[in-house]
């Protein structure tokens, strides 16, 4: 019989798990409606805030959603070759949109970090997307571990 055992991520465990990876799933709800989708993101642990480029289209749901300032809940996790350790972390907040004119240096600096969005996923021309930059200081943050014993006895 596996035995599991959880435990609760430390402020540093969970800065360092969330600086090591760079994607996640961002939930987004407005009333009682929800919309998810993949992303890639930067972190930077001193201020423990997320930078995000969300790419849509004009007419898009994700843009309709994003445009309403949503409540967002961001997912990220992992698990190691073997499956016997499972991470997750679970940020929640609201998404601030930046403007790129006010951004600071340091600002600039997280976005150079951030994976792309790749395009090639659109249909569409790179001149009819809209890319947003984010910002994301999580009201919320808590992260978990789980370690999984599959010794049988």
């Amino acid at each position: 019989m596996s035995l599991a055992t959880e435990t609760e991520m430390s402020r540093p465990e969970i800065d360092d798990f969330l600086s090591n990876t760079e994607t996640g799933v961002i939930s987004l709800a407005r009333e009682d409606e929800p919309y998810s989708l993949p992303i890639s993101y930067g972190y930077d642990a001193d201020s423990g805030t997320f930078y995000m480029r969300l790419v849509s289209t004009p007419d898009s749901q994700k843009r309709e959603f994003l445009g309403s300032e949503p409540h967002v809940r961001l997912v990220v996790y992992d698990e190691n070759s073997d499956g016997t350790r499972y991470r997750s972390v679970v940020a929640a907040g609201v998404l601030d949109e930046i403007e790129p004119t006010e951004m600071s240096v340091e600002e600039i600096e997280q976005y150079g970090e951030t994976r792309r969005p790749l395009f090639e996923i659109w249909g569409k021309d790179k001149e009819e997307l809209d890319i947003q930059l984010y910002r994301f200081e999580p009201s919320e943050l808590t992260g978990r571990r789980t370690e999984i014993d599959r010794n049988e006895e």
